[in-house]
């Protein structure tokens, strides 16, 4: 294979513990370009990364120097893809989720070309969330997995998160992304439809040319098509859908919160007379 065209690189600044780091843009084939993210230790989703990503989606689409074509991500980290969100930066960020986070799944979601994601490692929690929103998964069969274990740390999905797995995957499999927090390894993500390929990138060049994917984007209706093809997640990813969210799941939060006083309250009657 000859050697990727280098055509630019954006920083990412440091962001609290995060050191930032860099993404890099190459064409390793005509009109696919290969954004490859490296911000140490495990390219965690901060805000100084999530605006790196955009800035690099628009100077692909909007600059005027890259006709369209494919847009591939990946990782110049080798063990992974990207561990999801810093969890302090998220939970003290004042609209990180909406202005950020949200802001990228979006672009991704509806980026007017073919989107590729090339897991060469671990993706988790919202690293694989990323990736999800891409048109199409590769994965390394030999290392990695791709896990949403927001199970094993009590963090529950909220509405934007959950959809896009509800939207792409066959029941039995968000079942068991969700509910078990399983583990897939790259043979077992293909057979669950969580992944549409097993490889590098060289499987990612293969699948652009058996599908032509380069010229899927000539007409300009590509990015529309998705936005009605997966108008739930859309909807839920503006900043209006965002904070609807965020006031049903405190209705839930608290209705919950209610059902276990009134079960321990019944629970203690019934007790109280077996006592008698």
């Amino acid at each position: 294979m000859a050697a990727a065209t280098p055509l630019f690189t954006i920083p990412i600044p440091a962001c609290g513990p995060q050191p930032g780091g860099t993404i890099t843009a190459t064409e390793p084939a005509p009109a696919v370009y290969l954004l490859t993210i490296t911000s140490p230790a495990d390219n965690r989703l901060t805000t100084a990364s999530c605006n790196a990503f955009l800035d690099a989606l628009d100077r692909i689409e909007f600059s005027g120097r890259y006709k369209p074509g494919v847009l591939v991500t990946t990782s110049g980290i080798a063990k992974f893809y990207s561990n999801g969100l810093d969890l302090e930066h998220a939970l003290t960020v004042r609209d990180f989720i909406p202005r950020a986070l949200y802001r990228l799944f979006h672009r991704f979601l509806t980026f007017p070309m073919p989107t590729i994601a090339l897991l060469n490692g671990h993706a988790f929690a919202g690293g694989l969330m990323l990736a999800m929103h891409h048109d199409y998964r590769v994965m390394n069969p030999a290392r990695g997995f791709a896990c949403i274990n927001e199970l094993d740390f009590g963090v529950p999905l909220k509405p934007a998160m959950s959809s896009i797995f509800r939207l792409k995957l066959p029941a039995a499999t968000y079942r068991r992304l969700v509910l078990e927090a399983h583990r897939f390894g790259g043979e077992e993500a293909l057979g669950a439809g969580l992944v549409d390929r097993l490889g590098g990138l060289e499987a990612v060049l293969a699948l652009v040319g058996e599908r032509k994917l380069t010229g899927k984007a000539k007409t300009g209706i590509y990015g529309l098509l998705k936005t009605e093809m997966y108008r739930e997640s859309v909807a839920l990813l503006s900043e209006e859908g965002h904070y609807d969210g965020e006031a049903r799941e405190q209705a839930l939060a608290e209705a919950e919160e209610r059902r276990k006083e009134e079960g321990e309250r019944r629970v203690q009657e019934l007790l109280e007379k077996a006592k008698l």
